[in-house]
């Protein structure tokens, strides 16, 4: 429709100009001694409009032709661009099918000045690491190296740190995610590497405190955070046994929901109690015991009870223990506790009765043991030999 719009624009001009011209008499007189020439002025307009498109085609022409060799070297560059790109695209490709060969030999195909080169020195890194060709390896580290300066350090430093955690070079990796906290800071990514280097260098205390980071940008679930908190947790608790200042300073910085943790307060109480502090021993299991009942934790509290080191506040236990008791009248590990507790004290009789009832409810090999020993300390020799073979048979 535009062509039909046009093609009868052009031919009512072609007709305005031609009645225009029937009725135009004038002449262009041209001089040049001793020449002269007269020309219809239809003519010369005709002859200036022909002229000027004549010269406009030769300058265009001229022009092209000058421009020629930067044309041509202009397409060699795209040309050449589109082929890096291709190759990066099936280097990539290749590599993630695992067909790390292939990959390499794509990734050769870069020029070192191409835009892609560093890409695909970093596809031919990967590709000679998974085909754990040592040489190869090094010499594609070297050429991901060169293209620092192009933007690639960040994406060298994080696969430096895969490979030394994928080798158990545990140092090396930490050195290359921290110069990657240096300069780009530390996203959720770095975050995973450091948390498996520390591990593995056994950096509990950092295990910990990485741990936490990832459960707040919810890259860990709550679920999966809490068993390696845990281990972390215990970890540097048995680091700082022979540390009891330390120990206590690590314990009292820790979140609430890890010093309610069963598993982690007797890890600490026990550290405790082997350099002989039974009274931080026991601030640490009644606080825990307040937020969370624990069976383990309950027959813990009586055993810090080794001969030549101080018992701790053996009545003050005696006094807490009752007092749970009221609330878990037929709890075997709690009588049990009281047991322990009341024959450290020298109560004979209350030892007695707490230890039976132990057995009443719950019948336990350390229950008939630690009868038998109060037994042998009443001189019931025989009754004490039933409780003895009793446990044996448990």
């Amino acid at each position: 429709m535009r062509a039909l719009f046009w093609l009868l624009v052009l031919a009512a001009l072609a007709v305005g100009l031609s009645l225009a011209a029937r009725y135009n008499d004038g002449y262009v007189l041209l001089v040049l001694p001793p020449w002269r020439a007269e020309v219809s002025l239809n003519l010369f307009l005709l002859l200036c409009a022909v002229g000027f498109f004549v010269i406009y085609l030769l300058a265009r022409a001229v022009s092209h032709t000058l421009a020629l060799p930067r044309a041509v070297a202009e397409f060699r560059k795209r040309r050449q661009q589109d082929k890096a790109a291709r190759a990066l695209r099936d280097a990539w490709r290749l590599l993630q099918e695992g067909r790390y060969g292939h990959a390499m030999r794509c990734a050769e195909k870069a020029r070192s000045d191409d835009a892609a080169s560093g890409m695909l020195a970093l596809a031919g890194w990967r590709a000679a690491h998974a085909l754990r060709d040592a040489g190869r390896t090094a010499e594609w580290a070297a050429r991901v190296r060169s293209h620092d300066s192009a933007g690639l350090q960040a994406a060298r430093l994080m696969t430096e740190a895969e490979f030394a955690l994928e080798e158990r070079r545990f140092e090396d990796a930490r050195d290359a995610l921290h110069a990657f906290a240096a300069r780009e800071g530390r996203h959720i990514a770095a975050l995973r590497l450091s948390l498996r280097a520390e591990q593995g260098l056994g950096n509990w205390r950092e295990v910990a405190r990485l741990v936490r980071q990832l459960e707040k940008h919810q890259a860990l679930t709550a679920d999966q955070a809490a068993p390696i908190r845990s281990r972390a947790v215990r970890e540097a608790l048995r680091s700082l046994r022979d540390d009891p200042p330390g120990l206590m300073r690590y314990w009292r910085e820790l979140d609430e929901s890890d010093r309610a943790e069963p598993a982690l307060a007797l890890e600490t109480a026990r550290a405790l109690m082997a350099v002989g502090d039974c009274r931080e021993a026991q601030r640490v299991i009644e606080d825990a015991l307040d937020e969370r009942w624990d069976a383990t934790l309950v027959l813990a509290y009586g055993e810090c009870c080794r001969a030549g080191e101080p018992a701790g506040d053996v009545l003050g236990r005696i006094a807490q223990a009752e007092k749970w008791l009221q609330g878990l009248p037929r709890d075997g590990a709690l009588l049990l506790t009281l047991g322990r507790l009341c024959r450290q004290q020298q109560l004979w009789g209350k030892a007695r009765s707490y230890l039976e009832a132990a057995l009443a409810i719950a019948p336990s090999r350390a229950a008939h043991v630690e009868l038998a020993q109060l037994l042998d300390q009443l001189e019931e020799s025989a009754l004490a030999v039933r409780h003895y073979r009793a446990a044996a048979l448990l």
